[in-house]
């Protein structure tokens, strides 16, 4: 039997929650590597109710559902308000800038920013790993999955290693300063999707290179080796089927590589595609080449020159 939580509700107070994109995976670690961005973000505007249940508003042009069953921020609330001796109600307003179907974690980003912003109004009794546990719920309203390389990054900032789901087992892993560029090509790949095409079994060789890949990339963020991270973006298993949905893919990658970047690939599900580089001038200029690729191709594209965000999910009161 759960034990509740007893809770300090504030009423009669707004609150903004900023919720960062992230990228998942990192090319090579499928579902246990993640990492927030500082550029896009999302904002949901919340406040407590005396009144039971969850009321969900969209200020964007996405028409998602409002049914909170049926969205990926209302299923991570039920979960947490399941969790709660009180019932309280809320209200939340969503205002998307990471577009659903990006691949830069917008799912995570409306459930982990619920999460984060319901604790904060609740009195904060929970801690960060039941936020993760909660927002995952979100997320399998949207892949069918519950996954949370999206949704940890979210909340806790910088890049995270998920070693286990269940049980949950969350690292924080520093990384040395990294500039990434993102170009969002703007078709839609949805996760589910992507998700179904991938192979049942892998060659047993394809997993000890994969499982080397991760264990460097990981060894070159704690150890800041630029030259190790850029050996170890490497995906055998994933990308080569992922990739060909999404156009343009190994123009990018090789003309990104080719101009100086440490390496990159999909961005989780894609069909963004992000690079990590050492230096500012070199993320500026791969920004430029990602956009002419696609405008090559006819597909019109977004770009963002950002950084890793070591914040998280941000509350401010209105």
């Amino acid at each position: 039997m759960q034990i509740k939580q007893r809770i300090e509700p504030i009423f009669d107070r707004d609150i903004e929650v900023t919720c960062p994109a992230t990228v998942a995976n990192l090319v090579c670690g499928f579902d246990i590597l993640g990492m927030a961005l500082k550029d896009p973000a999302d904002s949901i505007n919340m406040r407590l109710s005396r009144e039971p249940g969850i009321r969900i508003h969209h200020t964007d042009e996405y028409k998602l559902p409002s049914d909170p069953a049926q969205n990926v921020a209302g299923a991570a609330l039920l979960d947490l308000l399941h969790a709660i001796e009180e019932p309280v109600g809320i209200e939340i307003s969503i205002t998307k800038k990471i577009k659903p179907g990006s691949g830069l974690g917008s799912s995570a980003a409306s459930s982990a920013g619920a999460v984060v912003g319901a604790n904060y109004l609740l009195g904060k009794p929970f801690q960060n790993k039941d936020l993760v546990r909660f927002a995952m719920a979100g997320e399998k309203v949207a892949s069918g999955v519950k996954h949370a390389d999206n949704i940890t990054p979210c909340i806790l900032g910088g890049v995270t290693l998920i070693r286990s789901i269940f049980p949950l087992d969350i690292i924080q892993l520093s990384a040395p300063p990294l500039h990434v560029t993102v170009v969002h090509p703007q078709i839609e790949v949805r996760t589910s999707d992507a998700r179904q095409i991938l192979r049942k079994e892998v060659l047993l060789k394809d997993a000890i290179r994969q499982w080397g890949n991760i264990a460097g990339l990981v060894a070159g963020f704690l150890q800041a080796d630029y030259e190790l991270i850029g050996r170890s973006l490497e995906d055998v298993i994933i990308e080569p089927v992922r990739s060909i949905l999404i156009p343009g893919f190994d123009e990018v990658k090789k003309a990104s590589r080719d101009a100086g970047a440490l390496g990159g690939g999909i961005s989780g599900s894609g069909p963004s595609i992000f690079m990590l580089s050492k230096e500012a001038d070199t993320a500026t200029d791969i920004a430029t080449i990602m956009k002419d690729v696609f405008d090559s191709i006819g597909i019109d594209s977004k770009v963002y020159v950002t950084e890793i965000n070591n914040k998280g999910c941000e509350v401010g009161e209105r």
